[in-house]
């Protein structure tokens, strides 16, 4: 518990930060006043650094660009690897883990140590890694890294500590699993394939061990050569040499018969009585041509051939369509006797896995299930159904089933939130699965006590919202609406005027949601808002359409002085088009003047009719702003919804426009310059329309020197060496730094389009994230470059546009410095870092407030910020945060009481109900991209400043509260996760966690209370991170166990008589073969032994600031601990060498005892 008592420090003001173009005290003027009164801000801070620490808790979706796949069929988990390092392991709902190769290389190949919680991965990197899966969180405990050999394929038997590891030299090792070190037992490429032999068999694609005899070795090279080579003997039994690659081969439990896959689209079945041709040749999809020959099919990649006791062999494969059918999708093939059934795939298959009842390869194997692992799915097939049903996907696979545009994270949501969704999302869920339960049923987990309603919502290119229940770590869909449905379809019309429809024209820009009111409101690409109610109820409702005109000329803003007695929006609502020269737009009939240019219509068109609409959220009212004059509009950068006040306000880089939903009007809609009246702090010059416009010009052009350098120094990046590429969903790369203006005469009008681009997704916002990043024309580059313009996002200006308004809160404030009682406001920032202050009065009554307008004062108080503004909130002078009012949730479609009328109830949280002892007033937080501010109101004067970064600017930043108090967390483009106290502005915690190498996560990055926060990590998965002490310390119970203590299944009888005469080929030791004491030391520079954490768990973080310390001291104590586990292993091993030893001077003693000198 610290006390502070803090008066305006003389070291701040005279800060280098403090200049005239950003004061550090706020005046109505924005201009630099003397200190105000000191006033003591009396605030019992809580928060100290050590409630503060960064780690990753859950990963949820699909495994981004999945490479392997693998199954454990007796602890019954799943693991996929990825192409970039990553491992998910799956067990039953709940337990989900994702762990990560430091050296990012893609995973080969995954291999379970059966029912031994342990896993191997092969890696691109050509190493081998052993995962420990005993504890919550798996670390690898041994790592064997490849010199000079390229691994191909692992094989581990059953029961067995012996890995079979073949090459792409044709080479087979053998590692010991225990030790992972390698044997001196090498089968070569030259001693498996005869001496007469000219060609080099090609990499090793196959190893298995023989169902009959675990001494035999089959061995399957690429060029089509099998071998089966005798491990005791060390020779091969039988060569193959057949004329196509083989890609997969697959035993019969009996081990006298095996089948393979071939680069033809044929399959082969060997009899091991006779190995000189197959015994059979099918060709699955091959069919017979007039010309009597083979239809050319796709490679056969894989095929599993399982036997049934009372049935046909299963024979399962991918692959081998035929060439000619274009269009065909991937498919698993199942033949089971006769039957062939073709299951057609939505995307490519990566692997797919038979599962099967028993985890002995010499059994009937009883196949049950097929675990397909697609690009961008995972299905999983019922084999105990003829007709094939797939298995519900129990984990939320499909977060990407359009790629997400745009997240928000509500934790402690209102407990009865989450079963409404449920129960109205649950009415919309698909049919026909399998009944039987998800097979993928291993592990533990419990609902841990640390659990609150929590709900995630994502927002998607092609309109979609899903919202998710996201409580206790876990994952699941509650409910799915598509905005699209409130809009016509576009059309495709004839030549050009096709590309004025969309790819995505609906996308999803960002979202707003009162959990409390349920009121929730979206942004499109398109330049349209939608509000939504919540209802219980179907109706029919006709939705109400607004459109407004917010867009200025270029030369309104850019040349001021020009325009001063007739500024763009005189009246709200009002616009006077000036003169200019026209570009010739295509444009579909009905929407152009007779010039040929767009005019007042918008990018969409509202369905005009009655529609029946489902219980859920019902959409009230569209917002749409218009083209003008051939300019699309601009995209919408800022939104606040306040229920309480049924009021709605919205800006871009034109302006603001704030709607009264309840009347259905706008109420005001003016350019940012309009909004400042005689208040602007910034003395603009008058400039020539585009003549000396040069691309190294700053965001403004100001009269003072010393202000345009310093307010040079403070753009974001975003600003000058940033912009690269158009963000928009289907946007082609723009050359970095290209100003986008015609060279022809045609004025001083941007060019917002591109060759064959619809002219509206060109549109750039001022608050627009362009980072240049390299992009390719794929779906994932489509999805990572769509811009979410909001107020957390890179507020970037473009030279060429105007100030953009890129944050917007409603509040109880004070508005003027002379203001006694607290006023509704809205509060406005700007890409500038100008915060304006707009007082509002709204009628109190119910029926007034339907029909008496609500009025706005524009000329409020302005206050100044380094960089652009991008989040405020509200404290009272106790340092606790002071929520928004809201309006209680009442259904509109439910039916009449005459009894009990509806009236609207209010919540108020009034700054000075909690401060009688305190005295009026409360503090105003204002975080800017490149500094945090809190200003004391109605005085305005600024108590606490804090330079967050210099050399970085802020891309999120949220006042969330954790451990019962509250603290402003920020995520900077630099990767460093920081929160600094409220009101004093100390920093806490300072991280550097994520570099921002992807725009999708400064996109999708969102905090929330209780010490989390989220961000899309991959185009198809969510990650969580948790920046809280107490909740890092509660994750182990919260995470699901995924080894479970079970019994191995007993062996079936071999038979009485087989197994008393020792009948069997099963008492094959590998030790003897294997060890060193047989085998001897592999050479050294073929594969080096790296010793793993071990046990350590939790994340190394480098950390710096405050807290760099204490992270510091806790990383030199894991390192401390790994070092002692290390010399504890390298102690085992010294000893386990001595024994050694000492056994080989015993036996040499013994030998040498009763020889003669003359003997040796």
């Amino acid at each position: 518990m610290k006390k502070f008592r803090k008066v305006l420090d003389g070291l701040t003001t005279s800060s280098p930060g403090a200049t005239v173009g950003s004061p550090s005290c706020g005046s109505a003027a924005g201009t630099p006043t003397a200190a105000p009164t000191p006033k003591e801000i009396d605030v019992q801070e809580t928060l100290v650094s050590e409630n503060f620490q960064l780690c990753k808790t859950v990963r949820h979706g699909f495994p981004y660009q999945p490479t392997a796949l693998a199954f454990d069929p007796v602890q019954k988990i799943l693991a996929i690897g990825s192409r970039s390092g990553g491992v998910r392991i799956l067990g039953r709902p709940g337990v989900d883990c994702y762990c990560q190769h430091e050296s990012g290389a893609a995973v080969l190949q995954l291999q379970f140590l059966i029912n031994e919680g342990a896993l191997v991965s092969a890696c691109a990197d050509d190493t081998l890694h052993l995962w420990n899966l005993r504890q919550r969180r798996p670390a690898i405990l041994h790592s064997l890294k490849f010199n000079r050999e390229r691994i191909t394929f692992c094989h581990l038997p059953f029961q067995s500590k012996w890995l079979y590891v073949g090459t792409e030299r044709g080479n087979t090792h053998i590692v010991n699993i225990e030790s992972f070190v390698l044997s001196g037992y090498v089968i070569m490429w030259n001693k498996a394939i005869e001496l007469s032999t000219k060609t080099h068999p090609g990499p090793v694609v196959h190893l298995s061990d023989s169902p009959k005899d675990e001494g035999k070795l089959l061995i399957g090279f690429e060029s089509g050569t099998i071998v089966q080579w005798d491990l005791r003997g060390k020779k091969a039994d039988f060569r193959i040499y057949y004329d196509e690659a083989i890609h997969s081969v697959s035993w019969h439990h009996e081990g006298k018969q095996f089948m393979c896959s071939h680069s033809d689209g044929s399959l082969t079945l060997w009899n091991l009585r006779n190995t000189t041709k197959p015994f059979q040749v099918t060709f699955p999809h091959g069919k017979i041509q007039k010309d009597a020959r083979k239809e050319s099919c796709k490679p056969i990649l894989k095929v599993e051939y399982k036997t049934c006791r009372n049935s046909e062999p299963f024979v399962i494969f991918s692959g081998g369509l035929s060439y000619d059918k274009a269009g065909r999708r991937p498919a698993l093939t199942i033949m089971h006797g006769k039957a062939i059934t073709v299951l057609e795939m939505d995307y490519p298959i990566v692997e797919f896995m038979v599962l099967c009842e028993t985890p002995y390869n010499n059994e009937v194997q009883e196949p049950y299930a097929v675990v397909v692992l697609l690009e961008k799915d995972l299905i999983v097939v019922d084999l105990t159904q003829s007709n094939y049903p797939v298995f519900e996907n129990p984990y939320p696979m499909d977060i990407h089933e359009s790629p997400v545009t745009c997240t928000a994270y509500f934790a402690d949501c209102p407990p009865d939130i989450i079963p409404i969704l449920y129960s109205i999302g649950a009415k919309h869920k698909k049919t026909g699965y399998s009944q039987k339960e998800w097979p993928i049923s291993g592990g533990t987990w419990t609902l841990g006590s640390h659990t609150y309603p929590e709900i995630i919502i994502t927002g998607h290119a092609d309109g979609s919202i899903k919202f998710w229940d996201a409580s206790a770590i876990t994952l699941q869909m509650l409910y799915k609406m598509k905005t699209s449905k409130v809009f016509e379809k576009p059309k495709a019309g004839e030549g050009r005027a096709a590309e004025l429809v969309e790819e995505d024209p609906f996308a999803i820009q960002m979202v707003s949601w009162c959990p409390q009111s349920r009121m929730f409101c979206v942004v499109g690409i398109s330049a349209h808002i939608i509000l939504y109610r919540f209802s219980k109820y179907d109706a029919n409702t006709q939705i109400v359409s607004l459109e407004v005109r917010l867009q200025c000329d270029s030369d309104d803003v850019i040349s001021p002085s020009e325009n001063e007695n007739n500024p763009s929006f005189s009246e709200p609502g009002s616009h006077s088009p000036q003169p200019h020269h026209h570009h010739q737009h295509p444009a579909s009939p009905g929407s152009r003047t007779p010039e040929g240019i767009k005019d007042s219509i918008p990018c969409l068109k509202v369905k005009d009719r009655a529609v029946r609409v489902p219980p859920g959220y019902q959409s009230e009212l569209v917002i749409q702003l218009l083209w003008v004059d051939g300019e699309p509009p601009q995209q919408i950068t800022s939104l606040d919804i306040n229920s309480a006040y049924g009021l709605l306000a919205f800006g871009n880089c034109n302006g603001l426009a704030v709607v009264d939903y309840l009347q259905k009007t706008v109420i005001l809609c003016m350019s940012t310059l309009d909004l400042y009246g005689s208040t602007d702090p910034y003395q603009r010059l008058t400039r020539s329309p585009r003549r000396n416009r040069q691309s190294t010009s700053g965001l403004t052009e100001l009269t003072d020197n010393q202000q345009s350098i310093d307010m040079e120094r403070n753009k974001s990046p975003t600003s000058d060496h940033v912009n690269g590429h158009c963000t928009s969903p289907t946007s082609q790369p723009c050359s970095a730094g290209k100003p986008r203006i015609p060279m022809g005469p045609e004025g001083p009008r941007l060019t917002r389009r591109g060759p064959g681009r619809p002219p509206f997704r060109k549109a750039q916002s001022a608050a627009c994230m362009e980072i240049s990043l390299p992009v390719s024309h794929t779906e994932e580059s489509r999805e990572n470059s769509f811009t979410r313009s909001r107020s957390s996002s890179v507020s970037s200006i473009d030279r060429d546009t105007k100030e953009a308004v890129t944050t917007l809160q409603f509040g109880e404030s004070y508005g003027r410095k002379n203001d006694v009682l607290p006023t509704p406001c809205l509060w406005v920032g700007t890409s500038l870092g100008v915060v304006l202050l707009i007082p509002m009065s709204i009628p109190t009554d119910q029926e007034e407030r339907m029909e008496e307008p609500v009025t706005m004062g524009v000329s409020g108080a302005v206050l100044m910020l380094k960089g652009s503004v991008l989040r405020f909130s509200f404290l009272d002078c106790m340092g606790a945060l002071i929520q928004p009012p809201y309006e209680v949730w009442r259904d509109h479609n439910a039916p009449e009481d005459p009894d009990r009328p509806r009236r609207r109830k209010l919540v108020h949280f009034s700054p000075s109900s909690s401060q009688d002892a305190c005295g009026d007033g409360h503090l105003a937080v204002v975080c800017s991209e490149r500094q945090a501010k809190v200003f004391l109101m109605p005085s305005q004067s600024c108590l606490f400043v804090h330079n967050i970064t210099e050399s970085s600017f802020v891309l999120r930043a949220d006042v969330v509260s954790v451990c019962n108090s509250v603290c402003l967390a920020c995520f900077c483009a630099n990767g460093h996760v920081m929160t600094l106290s409220l009101p004093s502005l100390r920093p806490l915690m300072d991280v550097n966690y994520l570099p921002l190498t992807d725009m999708r996560i400064a996109r999708t990055f969102y905090f929330t209370n209780g010490g989390q926060a989220l961000y899309l990590s991959s185009p198809t998965e969510v990650q969580r991170i948790t920046y809280s002490q107490e909740m890092c310390d509660n994750l182990q119970e919260m995470l699901g166990e995924l080894f479970t203590p079970i019994e191995t299944p007993e062996a079936q009888n071999r038979g009485f008589l087989k197994g008393f005469f020792g009948g069997n080929a099963h008492t094959f030791d590998r030790e003897e073969l294997f060890g060193e004491a047989a085998a001897g030391k592999a050479s050294r520079s073929l594969a080096q032994h790296i010793p793993g954490q071990g046990g350590v768990e939790g994340m190394k973080v480098a950390a710096s600031g405050v807290v760099g310390e204490l992270a510091r001291a806790r990383i030199a104590l894991d390192e401390r601990g790994q070092r002692l586990g290390e010399l504890e292993e390298r102690t085992a091993l010294m000893m386990t060498s001595a024994e050694a030893f000492s056994k080989h001077a015993h036996e040499l003693m013994l030998k040498c005892k009763d020889k003669k000198w003359y003997q040796f």
